[in-house]
């Protein structure tokens, strides 16, 4: 009885990897892989083992398990993040899952799979008496990776917060990346910075008694999985197989694996629908 039940568990997963695999461009199912663009330098969703140097991760994780679901590989290309979208555009990765922000400028492009919210935060040194708000960022340099959608969260932030209420606005320094903002941080050519929500324990767990939050997440965004929004069949077919992981406990497993419960959603949707 208990080989007969395990019989059919085993056969109700293949046929919901098959039903998910279905789905493919017939290009990548002839493949049997699905390329992805990463670029590792965003912990806890993406970055190297120190120890191994292999790629892990939320998105590793996620995306290793979206492979099982769709019955491919998942090959994993590095690419600079500004290079991302036009990589999808002109076919050189099927898909992008590297912690990018949905947008509607992006949306021009490539279409979404939301799989996890989050929102950029302030924070500044343990050690800034003088900084205990976001407020008091008011006047002040807050550095963030230039290549994100941060720097015109903060400005608008700013606009609202700042300058409507009669102080000066803040000065927004656009920095290589989260790592460089955190070193002129520590520098102090910074006076705060922003990085997403979701990788701000981590930080401030790996550089214990460095950094301090400044109130909440200044704005909610989703971030998503990048595809060709002219691939309907591939956006289908992984939108279904995140849906899966949800619905199994995979999805929030994993998310719980790096400390990100809170930022789980409930159903992966195509552009925030």
């Amino acid at each position: 009885m208990k080989k007969i039940v395990l019989s059919a568990v085993a056969a109700a997963v293949l046929l919901q990897s098959t039903a998910w695999a279905a789905e493919l461009p017939a290009a990548i199912k002839s493949k049997g892989e699905l390329t992805v663009a990463i670029m590792p330098n965003y912990p806890p969703m993406e970055f190297k083992d120190p120890a191994t140097n292999t790629l892990t991760g939320v998105d590793v994780d996620l995306g290793n398990a979206i492979g099982e679901k769709l019955g491919v590989k998942i090959k994993w290309q590095e690419i600079a993040f500004e290079q991302m979208v036009n990589a999808v555009a002109t076919k050189r990765v099927d898909m992008v899952m590297s912690g990018m922000t949905d947008t509607v400028e992006r949306q021009k492009v490539v279409s979404f799979i939301d799989y996890f919210q989050t929102g950029p935060q302030f924070y500044t040194l343990a050690a800034r008496k003088d900084i205990n708000t976001a407020a008091d960022l008011c006047g002040k340099k807050v550095g963030t990776s230039r290549r994100t959608t941060f720097p015109q969260e903060i400005a608008k932030w700013s606009a609202a917060n700042c300058e409507a209420k009669g102080k000066p606005a803040i000065i927004v320094v656009g920095a290589e990346g989260t790592a460089d903002a955190r070193t002129q941080l520590r520098q102090r050519r910074l006076d705060g910075a922003v990085q997403g929500s979701e990788t701000l324990p981590y930080v401030m767990d790996l550089e214990k008694n460095t950094y301090k939050p400044l109130d909440q997440s200044i704005a909610f965004q989703l971030t998503g999985m990048a595809i060709d929004k002219n691939d309907p069949a591939l956006i289908a077919a992984v939108q279904g197989a995140v849906n899966d992981l949800i619905a199994d406990g995979s999805y929030v497993k994993i998310l719980s694996k790096w400390g990100l419960a809170d930022n789980a959603i409930k159903t992966a949707t195509v552009n925030g629908k």
